[in-house]
């Protein structure tokens, strides 16, 4: 009997996993907890240094994720969320291991027996956010926020994280050190502000 194959996703992945693992996906099982504590321990290039949420080993806490089941074997899958996570969908660029990873290298993990599904794939980044503080964070998302409206800053992706159930340890303060910092009500109306700045 085949082995049933899953990506866990709690962060950008849940709305956006692309066309490989979207074409992938046969079932989404929502509302699983990670396994692992997350926090907003990452400031992303691709993002304009805005803070992303990975997993981590020191604070953060287990957080709500989906659960995508593909239709793939676990080499596959381990492609194409190695693809996804480095932009590059739908090139020939298989998964290749690192014993002894980078701080810009994605490391594609896997957990046995999740919620049913007999192996679970995720991503593993290194933190480089050394300062994980509120103000911190909210100053990469603000400063992040500035470049076109491309849904790819750091205000955006918490507020989608927000929208998907997700909670961390640092969220609440660092949504609110956002609105005080650009003087407004809520987060979108931060987000118009910083775009205008």
């Amino acid at each position: 009997m085949e082995q049933s194959v899953g990506i866990l996703a709690y962060g950008s992945l849940i709305s956006n996993p692309l066309d490989e693992i979207g074409d992938a996906t046969v079932e989404t099982l929502k509302d699983v907890l990670t396994p692992f504590n997350v926090e907003f321990a990452r400031s992303s290039r691709g993002r304009r240094g805005a803070p992303t949420l990975i997993p981590v080993t020191v604070n953060g806490s287990p957080v709500l994720a989906h659960l995508f089941v593909v239709d793939a074997d676990v080499g596959r899958a381990k492609d194409m969320l190695y693809r996804r996570e480095i932009n590059k969908v739908g090139e020939d660029l298989p998964y290749k291991h690192h014993e002894n990873p980078g701080v810009d290298d994605v490391v594609i993990k896997s957990i046995e027996e999740l919620n049913g599904i007999d192996v679970v794939l995720y991503t593993q980044i290194a933190r480089n956010i050394k300062e994980l503080t509120p103000s911190e964070l909210a100053r990469l998302a603000i400063n992040s926020a500035h470049g076109p409206e491309d849904r790819r800053d750091g205000i955006t992706y918490l507020m989608d994280a927000k929208k998907y159930g997700i909670k961390t340890p640092l969220m609440d303060a660092y949504e609110e050190q956002i609105k005080k910092e650009m003087e407004v009500e809520s987060l979108y109306e931060a987000l118009l502000k910083a775009r205008h700045a």
